[in-house]
């Protein structure tokens, strides 16, 4: 996503708001959001290289109708040795592709996890359909299910970037067989992103459909939360960062890197995350 982006969420729902109806406001915000696209990365092949396609089949309540989401799969060397060893789902931001991912997913390998990324209905490979903030949530949990029927009784972790990491703190609040949450580059609510820009003080709020309210959700998780955020992020505030955070309730730590964007805050900040793995979640590559 780019911070353009987010001005012409502003302005859109102002032009669309006033020139047509509820329902194609809801879909142009809904493509807004999401830009959904089989688009990745640059090199993000390279990256997916070696890792497996996964396919989850399930019945959506949501829209009535057979749904199939694509993923991939990374396991550690020794998972089959250690029945105790972590595995974390992956929820990708706008924009991009799980294939675009795929960097990321490797640096949480990293770290001791087996991941599963997972792309929402409407990118890559999954079904082709608009996505949603309800389809996304619904799409979240699926995978949740499918891991944990998959892989039964190894921990499982949540991870989300960006608009990813409003959708893990949406399934946080509503599974409570989560071992910890992790988000990173993340927000309170759309509304409130809206808000950091120069035109924030205009009442759109009520207008906005797609509002992922994680700020409202996030006080009802009840495993350890990770919140992190790149102190150069320029398309998402550190402060909204900071604010989620403030609104959890359990055990939870909050890291800021000094350095990191809203794009290599994973990469430039390894070195910190393992310390907060291991002080949160008692966990160590």
């Amino acid at each position: 996503m780019k911070r353009t982006f987010w001005k012409l969420l502003l302005l859109g729902v102002l032009s669309v708001g006033v020139l047509a109806g509820c329902a194609t406001l809801d879909e142009r915000q809904r493509e807004w959001i999401f830009q959904p696209s089989d688009r990745s990365w640059w090199r993000g092949e390279e990256a997916a290289t070696g890792m497996s396609e996964v396919w989850i089949d399930f019945q959506s309540r949501e829209t009535g109708k057979p749904a199939q989401l694509h993923g991939l799969w990374l396991a550690q060397t020794d998972f089959d040795a250690r029945a105790d060893a972590p595995v974390l789902l992956y929820l990708h931001g706008a924009r991009y592709n799980v294939v675009g991912s795929a960097f990321r997913a490797r640096r949480m390998h990293e770290l001791g996890f087996s991941v599963l990324a997972i792309d929402y209905r409407g990118f890559g490979k999954s079904t082709a359909q608009l996505p949603s903030e309800t389809l996304a949530y619904e799409d979240a949990r699926a995978a949740w299910d499918w891991l944990g029927q998959q892989y039964p009784g190894r921990p499982r972790y949540i991870f989300g970037h960006s608009l990813g990491g409003a959708i893990a703190v949406e399934l946080a609040s509503q599974v409570s067989d989560e071992a910890g949450t992790l988000v990173e580059g993340t927000f309170t609510s759309i509304p409130d992103v809206v808000s950091t820009f120069k035109w924030g003080w205009l009442p759109i709020s009520p207008l906005i459909t797609q509002r992922f309210d994680a700020a409202k959700r996030v006080a009802h998780i009840g495993a350890p939360l990770l919140v992190v955020h790149g102190a150069q992020d320029r398309l998402i505030s550190p402060e909204l960062g900071r604010r989620l955070f403030d609104a959890a309730t359990g055990r939870k730590a909050f890291v800021l890197v000094e350095n990191g964007s809203h794009h290599n805050t994973n990469s430039v900040g390894q070195p910190q995350y393992r310390v907060a793995l291991a002080e949160l979640f008692g966990l160590t590559p």
